[in-house]
């Protein structure tokens, strides 16, 4: 074998980055990066190379000091339908240990926006539906056209929508999430808001002018750090006992006033003036 050339390497660099991103279309301005999943022939549906995007863009975006706000969406007229037909006849023919690791690569999808430090807003058009739904019950806010509908449909096909279920337990209370779980029939934008699943509901043609409204008050009316603190405690108070959660938010509320954040706002508080963050 003949030695690789330098412009050779670069040609293989750069198509290893095309093909790691295939599924995925990032942009980033004005603190807000819109991560798009880019599968409009399959609906956006899940496999495992997209979530490995997704996690990836994720996780560039968390550590990026210019983001503050991710919005999710899908291309074409869907947000997501789930796992799409090879992928599930992919995981009939492996082992335990396969689908174990392959369920905790998802996991750690929806554990990853669940957790992380900036806020995610999904922003669904069309379908969300299983996995799809699952991704955008695990965003902080979910703002949805009003022709959107979801269903967790699992149980339809002999599955369990079992990572979802811990988030959207939490999300809306047992007595909707057994409705919707065991069920798994589709609901549509207004029902959804109506038990709390999602936050808005717009017309089509409004959607993107309002999430983005919506993202740019996020970045400019409220500290990232206070955000992203009352986030994280969100996500660890609720398995608390009482005691525990208490003592856990005193903690949380007096690092909280030694934020270079806490200063400048309660500053600006006093002498009334503008915060600008």
């Amino acid at each position: 074998m003949g030695f690789i050339r330098p412009n050779q390497l670069i040609l293989v660099f750069l198509l290893i980055i095309i093909f790691e991103m295939k599924y995925i279309n990032v942009e980033c301005s004005d603190r807000i990066c819109t991560i798009v999943l880019n599968r409009p022939d399959k609906r956006n549906a899940l496999n495992f190379q997209l979530v490995s995007e997704l996690r990836e863009a994720l996780k560039n975006a968390s550590t990026d000091d210019k983001v503050k706000v991710i919005i999710i969406k899908g291309s074409g007229n869907t947000f997501c339908a789930g796992a799409d037909l090879a992928y599930l006849q992919q995981l009939q023919k492996n082992t335990y240990e396969d689908n174990l690791a392959d369920s905790e690569h998802l996991m750690q999808l929806y554990y990853s926006i669940y957790t992380m430090d900036k806020i995610v807003i999904a922003q669904v058009e069309g379908f969300a539906i299983a996995g799809g739904v699952g991704l955008a019950t695990v965003c902080d806010f979910v703002y949805a056209s009003s022709d959107a509908v979801f269903g967790y449909s699992e149980v339809k096909i002999g599955f369990v929508p079992a990572i979802v279920m811990t988030f959207l337990l939490r999300k809306i209370g047992e007595t909707h999430a057994r409705e919707l779980l065991l069920t798994g029939n589709r609901i549509i934008a207004s029902k959804a808001k109506e038990i709390g699943m999602i936050n808005e509901v717009f017309p089509l043609d409004q959607l993107s002018n309002e999430v983005l409204k919506f993202a740019d008050m996020l970045c400019n009316q409220n500290s990232g750090q206070s955000m992203a603190l009352t986030k994280q405690m969100i996500a660890a108070i609720q398995a608390k006992d009482l005691s525990t959660a208490l003592h856990y938010a005193a903690e949380k509320n007096a690092r909280a006033r030694s934020f270079v954040d806490c200063k400048k706002g309660i500053e600006a508080f006093l002498n009334k003036e503008k915060i600008s963050w």
